[in-house]
């Protein structure tokens, strides 16, 4: 039964060819929405190759699990599947791919762990620097004035989730480019980027040696920031938008020869200040009806010997 192996090849073509066509390809900075959806696709097909690989090597190493998966299927369908003539190869796969899919639940729940950890001390932090008022209740969308003297604003997730901006951002932002951040920031909560961070870091932490999924973490952090970007640009306007940012990020200097930790934020000026054309929108419907596919090949790789039988 050489089905497993064969699912676990198309994985690593998968993974391999996929990141290769999205970095050679132009569409992606100019529809960061649709390129996020076709990562998430990518990524997903890669753990759906390697779930059925572990879920057929179980079924021909032991009969116990073969009966579970088969229980309903007609006779000819798993004669088709050929579960008796498995080698002694079929345990191991199957052993080694479960601990994979437990080693990433792990990172995971560590992942999310650790995000509410850091919010949770966020919060606290808050609490401290701007208390409630005697009688207050804390609402969601709550918008949090810090004092500070450097000009920021975040988005802080929880229960309820709150809006912070500090005291030198609302001196340095001027007429709409305050309304633009706080809508970059809403546009992060609203499409919950902090899930799709937390899952792609919790896939290169776990797995540091593939680089599809280091790939994919990269992507995610520079994709979601575009994705805002664009949330701002379109009820603000690309210039009060790109404006905001050079005021937010100036004294950090990441528009000096030196790189910083924000060193994305330069193109993200650039890219707000020549707006490329985007895509029509028949070609954004093909691109992201292609993306929902390929999750779906793995699936008929693996029923395709159950179909031809019963064919």
């Amino acid at each position: 039964m050489m089905l497993p192996a064969a699912l676990l090849l198309l994985g690593a073509l998968i993974a391999v060819v996929a990141p290769r066509l999205l970095a050679r390809a132009d569409w992606p900075d100019r529809e960061p929405v649709v390129a996020l959806w076709v990562w998430q696709c990518v990524v997903a097909a890669v753990l759906v190759c390697c779930a059925l690989a572990m879920t057929l090597s179980a079924a021909a190493a032991w009969h116990a699990v073969g009966g579970h998966v088969f229980a309903t299927a007609p006779s000819p369908v798993v004669e088709a599947y050929a579960l008796g003539t498995a080698g002694p190869w079929a345990a191991a796969m199957a052993v080694a791919l479960a601990g994979g899919g437990l080693w990433s639940a792990a990172m995971l729940v560590r992942e999310i762990g650790g995000a509410r950890a850091r919010g949770r001390r966020r919060r606290a932090d808050l609490l401290v620097r701007a208390p409630l008022m005697p009688g207050e209740v804390a609402v969601s969308g709550r918008l949090v004035v810090l004092e500070s003297e450097q000009p920021d604003a975040w988005w802080q997730p929880g229960t309820p989730p709150q809006l912070v901006v500090t005291t030198a951002a609302l001196r340095r932002l001027k007429g709409r480019q305050l309304d633009a951040v706080l809508a970059h920031e809403q546009g992060h909560a609203r499409a919950r980027h902090d899930w799709l961070l937390n899952c792609s870091s919790a896939l290169a932490g776990g797995f540091p040696q593939v680089p599809v999924f280091a790939a994919f973490r990269d992507e995610m952090y520079r994709l979601v920031e575009l994705a805002a970007d664009d949330t701002a640009s379109r009820r603000f306007g690309r210039l009060t938008t790109a404006l905001a940012l050079v005021e937010l990020n100036e004294h950090r200097g990441v528009f000096g020869p030196c790189p910083t930790p924000q060193a994305h934020v330069p193109a993200r000026v650039h890219r707000l200040l020549t707006p490329p054309d985007r895509l029509p929108p028949v070609r954004r419907l093909r691109l992201t009806a292609a993306a929902a596919l390929v999750p779906v090949v793995p699936v008929l790789v693996a029923f395709g010997p159950g179909l031809r039988a019963l064919g």
